[in-house]
């Protein structure tokens, strides 16, 4: 739980296999990249466990519940093109060397993380409140941190560069 709400934005890259408690850490990423020939598998039913990292919750908001209970009951290995139909990667890397593939993954995630970062934290803020909170309180939340940075220096360089009119 402390992973997911770093304050800036994470992103796993599964090269090789996320099996159990890997699988489990990969959820409490923002985003999941993976390698060709990679997998994810949640073998915990074959232990006689289910996940017990919050794997299983954060699965099920990543998935859907019924995608979540067959991940979970079924244990199948789940390969790079299943993983993107499901929505449990965002992309499969043409490399499958380490270095290539992790280049590859700085420039995916870079144009999420562009920008000042001020407002990258302030954009995970909400996304996180969002996601954990009631909406009451999300939309509260999301007030608060709209408020830390309207008229802060990102947004008054935005405001000289006039983006909203190009």
């Amino acid at each position: 739980t402390l992973f997911s709400r770093l304050p800036l934005i994470s992103v796993a890259l599964v090269q090789g296999k996320a099996v159990g408690g890997g699988a489990e850490l990969i959820t409490a990423c923002d985003f999941r990249l993976m390698t060709p020939g990679s997998e994810i598998r949640f073998v915990h039913k074959h232990m006689g466990l289910v996940p017990g990292w919050g794997g299983a919750a954060r699965l099920v908001r990543i998935v859907g519940s019924g995608a979540a209970l067959q991940l979970l009951s079924g244990a199948a290995s789940v390969d790079p093109e299943r993983a993107l139909r499901l929505g449990l990667s965002e992309e499969t890397l043409l490399s499958s060397d380490e270095s290539g593939a992790l280049e590859e993954a700085r420039a995916w995630l870079s144009q999420y993380t562009e920008g000042p970062a001020s407002v990258i934290r302030a954009v995970k803020k909400v996304v996180t409140a969002g996601r954990e909170l009631p909406v009451e309180a999300a939309l509260r939340t999301e007030k608060d941190i709209f408020g830390t940075v309207w008229g802060g220096p990102a947004n008054l360089q935005a405001l000289v560069r006039r983006p909203k009119h190009k």
